[in-house]
């Protein structure tokens, strides 16, 4: 993959910050907006964007089978990172900042971030737009399995009716018939343009609020603590290139290695932080963790691009 694509595609999504940072510096936008803001994002953009990935992408039973194989190795991968991480350092868990290791380390922004960088690089993949979708539900039921236990140390606060019931199972609930009975042919353009224009949304709307976030956050403190980078590294670099490594000698498509390798080295996804506020949880280090690794992955993205 070009080197240059990544790069400028990362920075154009990174720049999205910027507005955000400066309205909420002005006094025209405040922390206090970013609920309603998140809600929109997930409950409305995240499903369209679902939606509209598996609808225009024409139905084969050999991408159905693609598909199906990267939710079992996304799943598969994100479990396994997130319990060697859990053997090295559980003696530490008195320690919650080993416990947003964990976590951090391994839940990315696969959807609001991975999906505008992957097909800039794959243009001519339509079937990485799906990928994208398919990661963030294994991410969704890991979150609320696997995630919380290791957040917690307490069984009770694992859902199954989380994992399942969330707004990102939602818009695979909806895309998938519709993918499979080929409803590109028949929706009306308008529709499908209207689904579509809410999907693409999700990378502004999402960078728009990190913004917001930065602009409230104390950069000496945001950049001070030599955890987050740690937490940072392990994210961008270290899951990413043993994802990579995994499926590097399977018999398998170019989209689908490259689609994990970049799916994977996505900045930490602001769930954790939403973990770590209803836990209780290092909060100040989740925010920072976010916000680091997002900015950081301007540098280590294009980077990985290189290895395939």
């Amino acid at each position: 993959m070009s080197f240059d694509v990544a790069l400028t595609n990362v920075l154009i999504t990174l720049l999205y910050i910027v507005p955000g940072y400066v309205v909420c510096k002005m006094k025209k936008a405040s922390a206090d907006h970013l609920s309603t803001l998140s809600t929109v994002l997930v409950y409305i953009c995240s499903p369209c964007l679902a939606i509209s990935s598996f609808v225009s992408l024409e139905f084969s039973w050999v991408n159905l089978g693609y598909m199906a194989l990267f939710f079992v190795a996304t799943m598969v991968l994100q479990a396994a990172f997130m319990a060697i991480l859990y053997a090295i350092f559980r003696k530490k868990y008195q320690d919650a900042r080993y416990r947003i290791l964990t976590i951090g380390a391994v839940l990315g922004n696969v959807g609001f971030f991975g999906l505008p960088v992957i097909k800039a690089l794959m243009p001519n993949n339509p079937e990485v737009l799906c990928y994208s979708a398919i990661y963030g539900i294994t991410m969704n039921i890991l979150v609320f399995t696997m995630g919380v236990f290791c957040l917690t140390q307490n069984k009770k606060y694992m859902t199954l009716k989380a994992a399942i019931f969330n707004p990102t199972m939602l818009g695979f609930v909806i895309a998938l018939p519709l993918h499979l009975m080929g409803a590109k042919r028949f929706m009306p353009d308008v529709l499908f343009n209207c689904i579509q224009l809410l999907g693409n949304m999700t990378a502004p709307l999402c960078m728009l609020i990190l913004g917001i976030r930065l602009a409230t956050v104390s950069l000496k403190k945001l950049f001070s603590r030599p955890f987050v980078y740690f937490i940072s590294l392990a994210k961008l670099l270290a899951f990413p290139i043993f994802c990579f490594v995994m499926v590097y000698f399977l018999p398998l498509p170019f989209s689908f290695k490259a689609s994990l390798l970049v799916l994977s080295s996505t900045p930490c996804a602001s769930i954790i932080l939403n973990m770590a506020e209803i836990h209780h949880s290092e909060t100040e280090l989740s925010a920072n963790c976010v916000l680091v690794s997002t900015l950081m992955c301007f540098m280590t993205i294009p980077v990985l691009t290189l290895l395939v």
